[in-house]
């Protein structure tokens, strides 16, 4: 990098034109606009580049224009950038307006609070996800007939955990309770079948930097990374909030691998343990992640049919997250099916 040249972080600017065509693929041209106002702003040595240049080493594997989205979005939903938030669907504001100008505005008038926001790891926490997986949860019960014991990785604040508290209508089957404040529908190109009854006996989770789903500044940090034109997703979340706020998550400030150490140190018999996690793998250490894939081979060669293991993800696969379900005993791997990366157009297999 040689920015006395003036020209700037390639890698940043290979990130923020990266993660454009990712929001143009995932429907957010608001997003779309913003990012190529970002990366021409980074181009002539405008405030985009003060704030993400030498912020990271690995730009797209940090997500640091995600982060700074967010940090910009996060100021608009409090209310302190109000001519940035008259331009964004989720204030309530008017998508006709042209949002480059009030954004970077936003970026140099809060620059404080946005380099505070530059520290703060992506926590989406996208619970449409739960679509892509309730078909591994109803396939682990299906094959163990016992009851579940959770165990998410990377939970953030904890809102797949209360997967089950979600109402799913595939078109084909329903599931969870009839007056959930969230119904997931109209997700599936092809469902799974669905049981009638899944019982979870425990849940928990773990993250480096939890969310506190029932708290306003983990509300407002949860919303903030909702693209700001996908109003659906706002509307999901909040359901979802709604729910955590009745049944907060539990979810341990650990680094994932020690803590899947200490969680499958022993088999719990008459339950089936299922650790899940969601495009969560690459943003793990190298050393966590051995750590993590060593202590599921240890507790899986430890489980018997009385205590099984399963371990449930979805993860990027390419253009869509592969939906994967490894089984102890035995160690088989099944692809059970694909997803968008945020929970819909899922085709099971």
């Amino acid at each position: 990098m040689d920015v006395r040249a003036g020209r700037g972080d390639p890698a940043v600017l290979a990130a923020i034109r990266a993660q454009a065509g990712a929001c143009g693929e995932l429907g957010s041209p608001l997003y779309v606009c913003l990012l190529e106002a970002m990366a021409a702003d980074h181009g002539r040595g405008g405030i985009t580049r003060s704030l993400l240049d030498g912020r990271s080493d690995r730009p797209v594997h940090d997500a640091i224009v995600l982060r700074l989205l967010g940090a910009a979005h996060r100021l608009a939903l409090a209310g302190e950038a109000p001519g940035f938030a008259a331009c964004l669907p989720s204030c309530g504001g008017d998508t006709a307006l042209d949002p480059v100008a009030p954004f970077l505005d936003a970026l140099r008038e809060h620059r404080a609070a946005v380099e505070r926001g530059l520290g703060r790891m992506v926590q989406t926490n996208e619970v449409a996800r739960a679509a892509a997986l309730v078909g591994g949860f109803h396939e682990v019960v299906r094959r163990s007939g016992l009851p579940l014991r959770l165990r998410e990785v990377g939970a953030s604040s904890g809102l797949l955990l209360n997967w089950d508290r979600y109402r799913y209508d595939t078109g084909r089957a329903t599931f969870g309770p009839t007056d959930s404040p969230l119904v997931l529908r109209g997700l599936w190109h092809r469902p799974p079948d669905l049981l009638d009854t899944v019982r979870v006996l425990d849940r928990r989770g773990c993250d480096v930097a939890p969310v506190d789903a029932t708290s306003d500044a983990g509300r407002l940090t949860l919303l903030s990374f909702v693209w700001p034109d996908q109003t659906h997703r706002f509307d999901r979340l909040r359901a979802a909030l709604e729910v955590a706020g009745n049944h907060p998550p539990t979810v341990d400030r650990l680094d994932a691998g020690a803590w899947l150490e200490r969680e499958l140190a022993s088999p719990e018999a008459g339950t089936a343990t299922v650790v899940h996690h969601s495009i969560v793998l690459q943003y793990l250490a190298r050393a966590s992640l051995d750590r993590l894939r060593a202590a599921l081979e240890r507790a899986g060669a430890a489980a018997t049919t009385e205590a099984p293991l399963a371990w449930l993800r979805m993860e990027p696969a390419g253009r869509r997250a592969d939906v994967r379900l490894t089984w102890w005993p035995g160690g088989t791997e099944d692809l059970l099916g694909t997803t968008g990366y945020h929970g819909h157009d899922i085709e099971w297999a």
